[in-house]
């Protein structure tokens, strides 16, 4: 994970491209001879609708969505769905796109960026196309709540969640074993998680300085996490306030704050520009990883034997309660698409198609062990834990001006926060007017 900073591009609607060809002329009846019945012109046959999908998908994971997607092709009639991956300046190329009206029909989004696309008219509304739709994937009901929200805005819905895998913790046996501490539980707290991530960070070169540590942060993951496990709030439910200056809110900033770059707990930011962030957990130097349930770490050593195996298991409990982040992305819509109908179809095929691809699969319904490991037989054994995470998984409460919210909130908050330039409630009361004048709309 790279630092957990969202920026959102406001952006002006565009147009897709997509065309359909016209049908061929049927051939007249034999008209030498009339004693015979003129055989029937063959129907005329009509070329698919060409779909473009803009997505992230780097090369492996294109390669597996493509065969997702060829599956999806061949049982469609009236289109055909065209890959066009974009891994690199991703939401840059899409904002410039769809000004120049040459944007995808369909759109891979993550959860923070589809209030502020759908506030300014990018994204077509899809709620009265999903009213009569009987198909599995259209069955909004089956959804989880929180990841559903994140694809819906001023109560209309706007594209279809594909993921929604909850923040795990992975940690490594072998470490745990090495320093005699007893390997995480479901009764784990916070004081006994920074206790183990104490006494797992170790000199094991004997040159006096820690050369392995208990765990990692760098912004991921998110603080938002641990402030609600605290029973704060970083934007209320009603979305006009940001309340980080609670007691509950910079009780968690502050458990943060004393885990983050410290040498005591946690590899220092020296270290994770050096030698990677996540990399540091699948080379064995760092114990305790929190990462997304769809995550490798607890199977990298089957495909790489130099990687360290690691388990799963829940992320520690705050005072209130045990919330994880859920990471969640969307297909939508480009609002100036030609084909309305065509990308609708498309977009619910495909997404029942990703939901036995992807983990977890954002429906109630899918959220099993049978289909965990029919979707990544690698997660068999993890899939358990991965469930029992699930009821305390969260997503984001976006609002239309997400950027720059963001920026205020890594800026003025949480940046100088990590880099000791202020204590927890100093920052926060200076942060939170700007923060709340984003609010407004």
């Amino acid at each position: 994970m790279n630092n957990f900073r969202l920026i959102i591009p406001f952006v002006i609607a565009g147009m897709a491209i997509a065309a359909c060809a016209a049908p061929p002329v049927a051939p007249a009846p034999r008209a030498q001879q009339p004693a015979e019945q003129a055989t029937p012109a063959p129907a005329a046959v009509a070329e698919k609708v060409k779909i473009r999908l803009a997505t992230w998908a780097g090369v492996e994971e294109a390669k597996e969505l493509q065969a997702v997607i060829d599956k999806v092709n061949a049982a469609a009639t009236t289109y055909e769905i065209v890959h066009e991956p974009q891994p690199a300046d991703y939401y840059t190329k899409i904002q410039t796109n769809l000004a120049g009206g040459t944007a995808a029909d369909l759109l891979w989004l993550s959860q923070e960026f589809i209030a502020g696309y759908a506030d300014k008219g990018v994204l077509l509304d899809i709620s009265d196309y999903l009213k009569n739709d009987t198909r599995p994937a259209a069955q909004l009901d089956d959804y989880f709540p929180d990841v559903l929200q994140t694809a819906q805005f001023n109560g209309r819905t706007y594209g279809l969640p594909w993921i929604a895998q909850p923040v795990v913790l992975y940690y490594n046996p072998k470490m745990f074993a090495d320093a005699g501490v007893e390997p995480p539980n479901e009764n784990w707290t916070w004081d006994d998680f920074k206790a183990a991530a104490e006494k797992l960070t170790r000199d094991t070169d004997g040159d006096g300085k820690p050369d392995q540590w208990g765990t990692v942060f760098n912004g991921w993951p998110p603080i938002h996490m641990f402030i609600w496990q605290a029973g704060g709030e970083v934007i209320s439910e009603d979305k006009t306030k940001s309340p980080i200056d609670t007691p509950e809110a910079l009780a968690g900033a502050q458990f943060y704050k004393d885990i983050i770059y410290n040498p005591k707990y946690a590899a220092p930011q020296e270290v994770i520009k050096e030698q990677g962030f996540s990399e540091l957990a699948k080379n064995g130097k760092v114990a305790m990883f929190f990462g997304g349930a769809a995550d490798d770490l607890d199977y990298a050593h089957t495909k790489d034997p130099r990687f360290a195996e690691m388990q799963v298991a829940l992320v520690p409990k705050g005072p209130k309660n045990r919330a994880t982040f859920a990471w969640t992305a969307s297909t939508v819509i480009n609002a100036a698409t030609k084909n309305p109908q065509a990308a609708y179809d498309a977009l619910v095929d495909l997404t029942e198609g990703i939901h036995r691809w992807k983990i977890v699969a954002p429906r109630k319904s899918l959220a099993n062990a049978e289909v965990i490991a029919a979707s990544v037989p690698q997660k068999k054994a993890s899939a358990e834990v991965i469930l029992k995470a699930l009821p305390d998984a969260r997503s984001f409460r976006i609002v239309p001006r997400q950027s720059e919210w963001d920026s205020i909130f890594w800026e003025k908050f949480q940046d100088p926060l990590f880099q000791g330039k202020g204590t927890a409630a100093e920052l926060a009361k200076q942060a939170r007017p700007e923060l709340e004048a984003t609010l407004s709309q």
